[in-house]
């Protein structure tokens, strides 16, 4: 597909469209809407654009501008995501969300918050149970990331072991479609099976569908009682072997079941430059248990805690008040900065397995480590599989670097689908890992995407180059 440059008519009617101070043109400012979190330079592109609109309207204006002139729009959160999915690899307009930061709505009888796309999911969070609900989204990144990044995304976080990703939370949205249209999908019924489920086709589709403009969200009853547990084990197998043991013990459905392993956990140490309990240790698993009785919540994280001490586990802290479960809590939190401080380049995957084959995943990244002689931290949300393994570049050249990635993805991700796996549990597919999906994936399934896309937009003008290339 060829598009056309970004020429001073253009620019001249977006400024019309958005005003002139919502339309950013220096050179310095829109490097910084050129990347996301993946630091490599392969994964960053400058715009030649950014605006800013405040609308639906407006964006609406937008996308039929760039329709009409053949310009390619990238839709932006706060560029937090891990996959190159907000950076205009082609060039053109980057269409950002962060003026559309409105709480609309809190819906109390039906349990519902309406908000735009650049409400922070911490501020979510925060005004949910400030209300005394629960918005149970929690995206390690949730003070910084855009809700509709969250949605564009469907991120899991730490509370997906129990209350799912983001998609379980999502009930409507309004949308601007690539060609201009504006639509309202779904809302605050709680059923719904008229026609096809359009609101989780774009929930998870990466901006590559349409741009959500306002987000209708599920809220549910503040848990009265929470408490944490970290549990030190000194070998991994055993730690991540404690996972199924838990999750199949009693009914007991715990809220997360974090790990990180003994890479992490020094480098969470050193960032934090702090000592953290057995920091020695060869895996720590984190465990949160919640509930309206404070009696059940104290049985349920009993029960677990002897389970883990029957099963290898060093220690069992807990923690029951908000202070010390931030302190358990901060450590995996700080995971994925801690690590950019050892190696400024890196590569984070975000593989998934069934949740009974982690040892087996984690036995043959540690097999591929070891083989190109590359260190390979592993954390993640146990409790659904989710592994984010982060290959560190260190002290490497750029070209030995490359080759090296390369062959560890490959065989990572070969292991990965062996054991019934994706590549992608939260971060998704972006530009960074296109090509390993036209590889990896189904040609059948594709092909569905591909008739999607160009279903919804025709001339592929919406955050070209990401998951699938259609021509």
């Amino acid at each position: 597909m060829r598009y056309n440059p970004v020429n001073g008519k253009i620019i001249d009617e977006l400024k019309t469209i958005v005003g002139e101070t919502n339309v950013v043109l220096d050179p310095e400012k829109l490097a910084v809407y050129g990347r996301d979190e993946v630091s490599e330079a392969d994964w960053q592109h400058r715009p030649e654009v950014v605006v800013k609109p405040e609308s639906a309207e407006q964006i609406a204006a937008i996308m039929k501008l760039a329709n009409r002139e053949m310009v390619p729009v990238t839709p932006r959160g706060a560029g937090t995501g891990l996959s190159a999915g907000a950076v205009p690899m082609l060039g053109g307009i980057v269409l950002s969300v962060e003026r559309m930061n409105k709480i609309l709505e809190l819906d109390r009888e039906n349990l519902f918050m309406v908000v735009e796309p650049g409400v922070t999911t911490g501020e979510v969070q925060k005004t949910a149970r400030e209300a005394g609900y629960l918005y149970a989204g929690d995206p390690c990144s949730a003070d910084s990331s855009f809700i509709g990044g969250n949605v564009a995304e469907n991120a899991g976080g730490n509370k997906a072991v129990k209350y799912g990703t983001t998609s379980r939370h999502v009930y409507g949205m309004e949308v601007v479609l690539p060609t201009g249209e504006i639509t309202t999908l779904g809302g605050k019924c709680v059923k719904d099976v008229t026609g096809y489920d359009l609101v989780h086709l774009m929930t998870g589709s990466e901006g590559t569908l349409g741009i959500v403009t306002k987000v209708f969200l599920k809220l549910l009853p503040l848990p009265q009682y929470v408490a944490d547990l970290l549990v030190p084990f000194d070998d991994m197998q055993k730690a991540i072997n404690i996972v199924p043991v838990i999750m199949t013990h009693g009914g007991i459905i715990p809220t997360s079941v974090e790990f990180m392993d003994s890479l992490s956990i020094k480098a969470a140490e050193m960032y934090l430059n702090q000592k953290l309990p057995y920091s020695d240790a060869a895996a720590y698993v984190i465990i949160e248990v919640d509930g309206s009785s404070e009696r059940q919540v104290e049985e349920d994280y009993e029960t677990i805690g002897n389970l883990c001490l029957k099963n290898g586990g060093l220690e069992v802290f807990v923690a029951d008040n908000k202070s010390t479960q931030d302190r358990i809590w901060k450590a995996r939190k700080c995971y994925a900065e801690a690590l950019r401080v050892i190696s400024p380049v890196y590569c984070m995957e975000d593989i998934v397995v069934p949740t009974n084959r982690i040892p087996q995943a984690l036995e043959e990244i540690n097999r591929i480590a070891a083989k190109y002689a590359v260190k390979i931290p592993c954390a993640g949300h146990a409790g659904d599989g989710n592994i984010h393994a982060t290959l560190l570049r260190e002290n490497r050249d750029e070209q030995t670097w490359h080759e090296v990635k390369e062959k560890v993805l490959d065989e990572m991700y070969r292991a990965v689908y062996a054991l019934g796996g994706n590549l992608s549990g939260e971060h998704g597919i972006g530009a960074k890992r296109k090509e390993a999906l036209a590889r990896f994936m189904d040609p059948v399934q594709l092909n569905m995407i591909r008739s999607i896309k160009k279903a919804l937009d025709p001339n592929l003008i919406l955050n070209p180059g990401k998951i699938v290339d259609v021509e």
